[in-house]
């Protein structure tokens, strides 16, 4: 299937994400794994998912950073699955993620809600621009092709402006 993917989806940082952490298995490990779960045997109680699949998708989380195997036990030997700075940094995304699934739902079919653990006061997410503040979820912000772009990529936004300067605070690729 990898050979039917145009250049400019290889490229695109949503279709590589997607490559990665789309796959419902992988975001619900995560999830878990974001409500303080690390066993192998947790993950597969919790979530109902068989041994051979769990122990694909916690391998690709390891290989891929998210995740990182940890011996807690020698005799017989046992690991637990931790997350990594890289893997930490999705919670924000799934947070988003289940806070859409949940405006589609009247508030007493909620299954799971985000909260303020001091207040109790349930959250509504949004993303906003780290250094403005602003929501980017409207047509005040819009992609274009970034400094690496292929032609393909440049060709789909030739009428989008340009990036003036690099974003602040963010980390490059030693992550």
């Amino acid at each position: 299937m990898a050979e039917k993917i145009r250049l400019e989806d290889r490229e695109c940082p949503l279709s590589s994400a997607l490559g990665l952490v789309g796959e419902w298995w992988t975001l619900l490990i995560l999830h878990d794994a974001f409500d303080g779960y690390t066993r192998f045997d947790q993950f597969q109680e919790n979530l109902g998912i068989s041994s051979s699949l769990l122990t694909s998708r916690l391998k690709r989380l390891v290989a891929h950073g998210l995740l990182e195997r940890r011996q807690y036990q020698t005799n017989p030997p046992r690991h637990e699955y931790v997350l990594t700075e890289l893997g930490r940094s999705l919670r924000p995304v799934v947070v988003v993620l289940a806070a859409w699934g949940n405006a589609r739902l009247p508030a007493d079919q909620r299954s799971m809600v985000l909260i303020d653990a001091e207040t109790g006061t349930e959250a509504e997410p949004v993303v906003v621009d780290r250094v403005t503040g602003r929501r980017v979820d409207g047509p005040d912000f819009v992609f274009t092709a970034g400094p690496a772009a292929s032609k393909p990529f440049r060709d789909r936004y030739h009428d989008r402006p340009t990036p003036t300067q690099p974003p602040t605070g963010r980390r490059g690729p030693s992550r």
